[in-house]
């Protein structure tokens, strides 16, 4: 099967990942259709469009999508519906824009216009967040900025994502507003809960 305009990719897994295996029995975590969080954003991909964009992406290819993909939603009836990426079960349609990462031969690769930041350690004894707000290095790049640079960003423009048990944060390439020189005590940060994602 083939688009026009979209790629058309399966899920990997279901649609929700909203089990943690604990032992030998699987315990559920959330049961809201509507939670974001815990919205499955990995896909592999059938095939790739016949027009469009070449971001390098190939069937085969392992992607992360945005959190709606695969989301049901209720509407003002309260009926539970489908995402408009939706053609069956194990079938969706994507475009472009909704790709932000994708793997080939277990390495990750940013598309162009998105890059992935590591958060870091706060070093202020006296502040009370974990980490320091609007700055990282940078894990995967779109090539606009280098691999392992120490960058800041906009407020409020970070998304953030678990990829392959490591919390980064999704930021548009254009939103990068400096590049810090690193000091040296710079420490990434990643909470323990990822590891279980």
């Amino acid at each position: 099967m083939k688009s026009v305009y979209n790629f058309v990719i399966t899920p990997k897994g279901k649609r929700y990942n909203n089990t943690k295996k604990i032992g030998d029995k699987e315990l559920v975590v959330n049961t809201e259709i509507y939670n974001h969080q815990y919205v499955n954003r990995e896909a592999i991909v059938i095939s790739t469009p016949i027009i469009g964009k070449d971001l390098g992406i190939k069937p085969g290819d392992t992607v992360i999508t945005h959190f709606n993909v695969f989301r049901r939603w209720h509407n003002v009836r309260g009926k539970e519906k489908n995402s408009r990426s939706y053609f069956n079960e194990d079938t969706y349609l994507v475009s472009f824009d909704q790709i932000f990462l994708y793997k080939r031969n277990n390495k990750w690769t940013a598309p162009k216009g998105y890059c992935f930041i590591q958060p870091i350690k706060e070093t202020d004894k006296f502040g009370i967040e974990a980490e320091k707000p609007l700055m990282g290095i940078i894990k995967y790049s779109d090539g606009t900025v280098r691999v392992g640079d120490l960058i800041g960003f906009k407020p409020k423009t970070e998304c953030e994502f678990i990829i392959d048990g490591v919390k980064l944060y999704r930021v548009l390439s254009n939103l990068i507003t400096i590049k810090y020189e690193h000091q040296g005590d710079e420490e990434t940060y990643n909470p323990s809960w990822t590891q279980s994602c």
